[in-house]
């Protein structure tokens, strides 16, 4: 019995970590994916690569969500940047609220009517990791523009870290706390 309560809980957990990551960046391209695309920046970086560009850098934008930055290459060497910190507009530092609110709803998920202590509430939660670590890890390669000499994209140990892994365990855990402790009600 518990072998399966822990499988079920798995997959509640990947699929939540999967729907979570998913939606999000989805979010992040229908409120952004415009503006990015009509913008300088992104016509002389489709020129310069010859690639489509504009879903990596809705990428980049997602990734800044998660409080991870962007490497840039420049005339000085690299440097890192968070286009959502920097940003003066509400609408994209709102942002900021998009992957922690989808991952706790995702652990509320994972955990509803599936724990009766808090612990394991918090553990089904945590599953959410499951699936959005690997969509992470995915992103972070996939996200990046340019060739061998020159790339910019997340820096990949934060988004693997930050993104991949601390937000969905930290935040899938409260979720799950919150499903848990509703559905023990």
């Amino acid at each position: 019995m518990v072998d399966t309560d822990a499988k079920r809980a798995a997959g509640r957990g990947l699929a939540g970590g999967i729907a979570a990551w998913i939606l999000g960046y989805l979010v992040v391209y229908v409120l952004h994916g415009t503006n990015i695309e009509n913008s300088l920046g992104s016509q002389i970086l489709e020129f310069l690569t010859g690639d489509a560009v504009t879903w990596k850098l809705v990428g980049w934008l997602f990734f800044n969500a998660h409080n991870v930055t962007v490497t840039v290459p420049g005339f000085l060497g690299e440097s890192a940047w968070n286009f959502v910190a920097q940003s003066d507009e509400a609408a994209l530092t709102a942002l900021f609220v998009l992957p922690p609110a989808l991952l706790i709803l995702a652990g509320f998920a994972a955990a509803w009517n599936a724990a009766d202590a808090p612990t394991t509430a918090a553990r089904n939660g945590a599953a959410v990791v499951l699936g959005y670590l690997p969509l992470s890890v995915a992103g972070a390669v996939l996200f990046t523009i340019g060739s061998e000499d020159a790339t910019a994209g997340p820096t990949l140990v934060t988004a693997v870290l930050l993104a991949g892994a601390v937000y969905p365990l930290l935040f899938g855990a409260v979720g799950g706390l919150a499903g848990g402790h509703l559905s023990a009600d």
